[in-house]
């Protein structure tokens, strides 16, 4: 064998075979032990290699290896065990817990703040379960700790950039707890917790939000709003527009938290300033924040704040007086309908701005005008209606983006005005409107697009839906698919809300040929074609007849086109429009649907063939069952291949139609046929779609009815022999299910005879089946109370917390439904059963033990079960009166009035009423 090397390099190793007694060729040997394992073994060992025998990527890189083995020494810091992580930010936060210097050679503060960051780092960096105890820990040593300590640490990593959502998440709570427990030792420190804290009022996440909010509110309720205007007197007045603004959304949650009453006078000293604009620029941002959280409860204020703002209308910042319109508009929109008589101080000015400005000026000014007008007498309303009327078809015209979204906003609240007629808006607005909005651009921005689709709705409540649906064909039939999108939502919109009633012959037609235009020449995934068409359709009703030809033409010629979206949508439209064809008598039409529905069955694409299936269940829900094409018995062995499908909307829509031929046309198909159906269900209720478990359940019940509970009953016990808890769960719904549509007596036995078998899970879901049962089945229950008492006795008496805990729930459902039917005694006797596990701990048990306590009182009467509590009211171990107490009170609240009699009387009393002795 020859080597592609050097013939002088070979010699060289030839020659350290000196010594070595195999014959082997040294190239080929170090080639042969050359392997990952041996390498990543050998690695420190290994010598520079003589000859290039591949390039090996290695395992990891260096720099990987570098950080994991910092990770690993991370993982233990000095006195924190089993830490998550250990990041760098960390490392710079936590320095003092690195230093391997004894806590017995620190000074005292220092040794202090080590106890308190081996408690924040648990909470941080450890898990759940340790977490938990160090927050309990820090909770009752805060002030052990110091206000100075706590704060001085917890806010610089509170602060930190590097934070993840669960990270500061956890700092802010412990900030929260550690202001509520150092309430007397907080005030030194109120500026720095507000600048860490309101950043957090500005965040989208309303989580965030709703966190720094409660914080402010504890912080308020434990220093005084006044500190809080003291520690953010500089911050109002700041140069930065961010830190102004945190300062206003600070002071606006203390204004909610003390009420307006109280800050009022610090608002008019603000308006009132003439030291800078920005301190009256805030004082309006802290009213308009105030106004947002605290709603309509500004009424009782309105009067003092509109004075207030009348001062800052003719402000020489357009930036203040923007703002404080805006801030009126927000006052008029919470007041409505009442208080127009305070606005009429800032009702002059703000009419005058609106006739003699321009831009975002007269935008704010408009809102705010358009907001007043609701609040005016009928005759007022009329008069400003109209000026601004005149102004809105001035603005058409305005390039602005803004001034057009405050035209559509005052033209929707104008046109709920009664003084506002239909005949002004289709001689001033309407024409004007739909040429400068109707447009291309408009249809390309999303947010406009709907404003201007909401403004043409409301202006057809107005006008009527014909005239804007007359001026909607255009855009129905132009080029651009964003502009026909548009025009179809809008159509949708109007003629769900009005119908078709005002809709001429000759207007329906050129609807539907638009929109069957529009939907033959769809590009994109939007289903609102399909919708608008069935909208129309279901308004129609039998006006629909004469379209439906072209109509079902399109459907089934798109039903076979080759783009999968196109036929998906061609089935969604046939499924909509099968109510409106079976209205207009038209049964060959459905059955010729059902056949090319059928022969669809083999699609490819899951989402077209779930489309495919809801048509084909809806024409199987409304046809006659005897006189479908193709037969029933055809139809159901094609859909039993289709469960394996793993797509919820195929499941969905397969189980659905099963359940409908079940229910109306079981005779079609032979027991073994159902039994294969039912088998290929079970494997459904494993679903994670809740409703998809919910429609099987319900499919078992009417098999079960079709065919017989016995052995449907026998494969659902099968199921309960499972690990998987929701197939458990579903089983024993299902069982249930079975239970009510054949009758308990079918399924009692079997349920009796299986809990026999000495397995956890089968028993648990005999017991969990049985809840489900006889909260179904009501008052049917009471034939078979004696039957299981035996049962109930055994899992009352049960070692396992789920046999006593769903035992529990059963006796619930017993004495609810079958109180008042003579089975005193069967009650009592498991209220002897049950009453011993009232000092269980576990929450979801007790809960439960519970509620099946109060339910006997129903059963038996407050009388004989108080005689059960008397004595651990007042027992001498504070548990077991707690225990008692719990359940007392729970009684209390539901039977007040009935245990008056059933109290203990005093053996010293003297006070004897027969009156209270008489029954009537």
């Amino acid at each position: 064998m020859s080597y592609s090397i050097p013939q002088k390099l070979k010699d060289e190793l030839q020659n350290e075979l000196i010594n070595d007694d195999q014959e082997l060729d040294v190239l080929q040997k170090k080639i042969k032990t050359r392997t990952l394992t041996n390498d990543s073994k050998n690695k420190e060992n290994r010598k520079r290699a003589k000859i290039d025998v591949g390039y090996e990527m290695p395992t990891m890189s260096g720099q990987t290896l570098d950080n994991k083995e910092k990770d690993i020494l991370l993982t233990k810091v000095n006195g924190v065990d089993n830490l998550l992580f250990f990041s760098d930010s960390d490392a710079k936060h936590f320095s003092c817990l690195l230093d391997n210097q004894p806590d017995t050679d620190v000074t005292k503060d220092e040794r202090l703040k080590r106890q308190l960051m081996r408690l924040v780092l648990k909470v941080k960096n450890c898990i759940p379960g340790i977490r938990k105890q160090a927050m309990r820990t820090l909770k009752d040593k805060y002030k052990d700790f110091g206000a100075s300590i706590v704060f001085e640490n917890l806010l610089p990593i509170l602060l930190d950039s590097s934070l993840n959502d669960q990270e500061r998440h956890l700092m802010i709570k412990l900030m929260d707890r550690a202001i509520l427990t150092l309430s007397d030792d907080v005030s030194k420190h109120v500026s720095q917790l507000l600048n860490a804290i309101g950043p957090l009022l500005l965040e989208n996440e309303s989580m965030v939000k709703t966190t720094g909010m409660d914080i402010i509110i504890n912080l308020t309720t434990v220093v005084g709003y006044g500190t809080i205007i003291k520690s953010l007197k500089d911050d109002i007045a700041a140069e930065d527009d961010f830190i102004r603004n945190c300062a206003a959304n600070i002071l606006a949650v203390v204004t909610k938290t003390v009420g307006l009453e109280v800050m009022l006078p610090f608002f008019n000293a603000l308006a009132n300033t003439k030291k800078t604009w920005r301190i009256r620029h805030t004082g309006v941002r802290i009213l308009h924040q105030s106004v947002l959280l605290i709603g309509s409860g500004v009424l009782a204020y309105l009067s003092p704040i509109l004075k207030c703002l009348s001062l800052l209308l003719n402000d020489e910042q357009p930036g203040t007086k923007i703002l404080c319109a805006n801030t009126i508009s927000l006052l008029a929109q919470y007041c409505f309908p009442h208080g127009m008589k305070a606005f009429e101080i800032v009702l002059e000015t703000t009419w005058k701005t609106v006739k003699t400005s321009r831009g975002k000026l007269l935008s704010s000014h408009l809102r705010a005008m358009a907001s007043i007008i609701p609040l005016m007498s009928l005759e007022y309303a009329g008069f400003y209606s109209k000026e601004l009327m005149r102004i809105l078809k001035r603005e058409f015209n305005s390039p602005d983006e803004n001034m057009k979204k405050t035209v559509l906003l005052v033209l929707q609240k104008c046109c709920k005005c009664e003084s506002v007629t239909s005949k002004m808006i289709r001689e001033d607005i309407s024409e004007e409107f739909f040429k400068k909005f109707w447009i291309r651009r408009t249809a390309l921005d999303i947010q406009q697009n709907k404003l201007v689709t909401f403004t043409t709705s409301v202006i057809a409540e107005k006008v009527g839906g014909a005239y804007c649906l007359e001026h909607l064909l255009g855009p129905l039939r132009d080029e651009s698919e964003p502009l026909r999108i548009m025009a179809i939502h809008s159509v949708n919109k109007i003629v769900s809300i009005q119908g078709a009633l005002d809709i001429n012959d000759r207007l329906e037609s050129l609807l539907v040929d638009s929109l069957l235009i529009a939907f033959q020449e769809q590009n994109s995934n939007d289903p609102i074609i399909c919708q608008c068409l069935a909208t129309l359709a279901v308004a129609l009703d039998i006006r629909m007849k004469p379209y439906l030809a072209p109509i079902i033409s399109t459907i089934l010629n798109l039903l076979r086109h080759k783009s999968p979206q196109i036929r998906q949508n061609a089935a969604d439209l046939c499924a909509a429009l099968i109510p409106v064809i079976s209205n207009c008598d038209e049964v060959v039409i459905l059955n010729k649907l059902s056949i090319i529905l059928y022969e669809s069955l083999g699609e490819v694409y899951p989402e077209v063939l779930g489309a495919i299936l809801a048509a084909l269940e809806r024409i199987v829900h409304i046809l006659n069952i005897d006189t479908i094409q193709p037969p029933i018995n055809q139809i159901l062995p094609s859909l039993t291949p289709i469960f394996s499908n793993a797509n919820r909307k195929v499941q969905m829509n397969t189980i659905r139609l099963v359940g409908i031929i079940a229910l109306k046309g079981p005779s079609y198909a032979p027991p073994k046929e159902w039994m294969r159906i039912c088998f290929k269900l079970l494997d459904l209720l494993k679903s994670t779609s809740k409703s998809i478990r919910r429609e099987t359940t319900a499919t078992f019940g009417y098999i079960a009815k079709a065919i017989g509970p016995k052995d449907i009953i026998v494969a659902l016990l099968d199921n309960l022999k499972a690990q998987e808890r929701q197939l458990r769960v579903s089983t024993s719904v299902a069982i249930a299910i079975v239970a009510k549509v054949c009758g308990p007596y079918t399924v009692i036995p079997a349920l009796l005879n299986e809990y026999r078998t000495p397995e956890t899970n089968v028993q648990n879901g005999i017991l969990k089946a049985m809840t489900f049962m006889f909260e179904d089945i009501g008052e049917l229950a009471k034939d078979y109370i004696y039957f299981l008492l035996p049962l109930l006795e055994d899992a009352l008496m049960d070692r396992d917390l789920i046999h006593r805990q769903t035992a529990a729930t059963i006796v619930r459902h017993l004495a609810l439904h079958c109180s008042g039917t003579g089975f005193d005694d069967a009650f009592i006797h498991l209220l002897n059963l049950l009453i011993p596990n009232i000092f269980e701990t576990s929450p979801h048990v007790i809960e439960r033990i519970l509620e099946g306590l109060e339910a006997l009182v129903y059963a038996i009467g407050p009388s004989i079960f108080l005689n059960y509590i008397w004595a651990g009211l007042f027992h001498p171990a504070k548990k077991v009166r707690d225990a008692y107490w719990k359940l007392f009170n729970r009684i209390y609240a539901q039977q007040a009035d009935s245990i008056v009699p059933a109290y203990p009387s005093s053996i010293r009393s003297k006070l004897d009423l027969p009156d209270l002795d008489l029954v009537l």
